[in-house]
């Protein structure tokens, strides 16, 4: 009898975070409309819709009058004014503090300066610049209802632990643990890259049953994989670290603790770090200068520099090779490439989808598209999707639905 009870409620709990998913993605929508999209009979979306409107969670809204006579149409959507979260960025040298409602509305945003030389220090900086951003904004806050966070860095996402960072010396640090005693309020931790992948996943309802691979090339090097509509769990994690694939025994020591890395060699600021060191070889090259950017850096492809053209065809045949691999695993039927070098992606993808299609089964390049990602790598906007993550899973909705 009690599996029987256990059995109901976890079918309650997975048909209603489905409607409020339903809801959000589709804005105003009418009852019958969502009892369509998530395959219900009506009398239990007017039990789950009861709930969710009890709750504060949605509100019922009357659709424009389209000149037919008798009762308006009555739609359902989000409501998000009065519910907010903290993103928290945490960047080399910077912490980033914003404030937002359910609908992604910034409310308020904050920059400071963060300078950590252990998990203590590092643990009294987050804690004193999060609860001065509370005081400096109280008067706005209403119900806050859970922080995420996210870095660029090795973490366990499940049990909210930064095990190593490239930014500070700070090795397995609680961070999940830390934040809920003092701040009481659910933690989300995140890598960048993983709220990107996620970002761009909920962007667009057409990406829901595709499966996804995503390769950041940026300040670090890393992917996210969506398979059957879901972000990949990886044991504790969920980026996959390709920037730690070893790629040469005897290269540049890595944060990680290992040499050669692919990240050593592919990073955005590696990149530029190669060309500053041998474009003094190349008097006629438009590189041949005290500091350049990446800017700097695709400019001089769309003019093919020589020095510029030649790094372009190793980063690109060095995605390409990983992506191959990854492919042969995943089978995607969309790659996504999230990074500065994107500026000349007309350059640089043909390269990539050559040696995919070296090095990977025919097979399953048939129905395989490689695209620039719709989003950038900064502020706290990527944050967001880790809130939204947190809904339509459950596991804060939940939170909020017992007030």
């Amino acid at each position: 009898m009690n599996q029987q009870v256990g059995h109901t409620d976890q079918i309650k709990q997975i048909n209603l975070k489905l409607v409020y998913r339903l809801i959000d993605q589709f804005g105003s929508i009418s009852r019958i409309s969502l009892a369509k999209k998530a395959r219900l009979a009506p009398a239990s979306i007017t039990k789950i819709t009861r709930e969710l409107i009890n709750a504060h969670l949605i509100r019922e809204v009357e659709f424009p009058d389209l000149g037919f006579r008798g009762r308006p149409i009555t739609g359902l959507e989000i409501v998000s004014q009065g519910w907010q979260f903290l993103c928290i960025r945490i960047n080399k040298g910077s912490l980033i503090l914003s404030l937002y409602e359910l609908n992604n509305k910034l409310l308020h945003e904050d920059i400071t300066e963060l300078i950590a030389n252990d998990n203590e220090s590092f643990n009294e900086q987050l804690l004193t610049k999060i609860e001065y951003f509370f005081s400096c904004h109280q008067g706005c806050l209403e119900r806050l209802v859970a922080i995420s966070v996210i870095t660029n860095a090795i973490i366990n996402s499940i049990d909210g632990i930064i095990i190593s960072s490239p930014y500070y010396s700070i090795k397995n640090f609680p961070l999940r643990e830390r934040l809920e005693t003092r701040i009481g309020l659910p933690i989300y931790l995140q890598n960048c890259t993983t709220a990107w992948t996620m970002s761009e996943f909920f962007s667009d309802t057409s990406k829901y049953k595709k499966n996804i691979i995503q390769i950041v090339v940026d300040d670090h090097v890393s992917a996210c994989i969506v398979t059957k509509g879901s972000i990949l769990p990886l044991g504790n994690s969920h980026a996959i670290e390709i920037g730690h694939i070893n790629i040469n025994f005897e290269g540049v020591d890595c944060f990680c603790g290992n040499q050669g890395c692919l990240e050593t060699l592919i990073a955005i600021p590696q990149i530029l770090k190669k060309v500053q060191s041998i474009a003094h070889q190349y008097p006629d090259s438009i590189l041949n200068k005290e500091k350049i950017s990446i800017h700097d850096l695709c400019q001089a492809i769309n003019l093919q520099d020589p020095i510029a053209v030649d790094i372009l065809e190793k980063v690109g045949r060095e995605i390409g090779n990983t992506l191959a691999v990854m492919v042969n695993i995943f089978n995607p039927q969309l790659i996504l490439i999230g990074s500065p070098l994107n500026e000349v992606k007309n350059q640089l993808f043909p390269i990539i989808n050559k040696h995919i299609l070296q090095k990977s089964l025919p097979c399953y390049q048939n129905k395989m598209s490689l695209v620039a990602t719709k989003f950038n790598n900064e502020g706290t906007l990527l944050a967001t999707a880790i809130i939204k993550d947190a809904l339509y899973n459950g596991s804060l909705l939940a939170k909020l639905m017992e007030g």
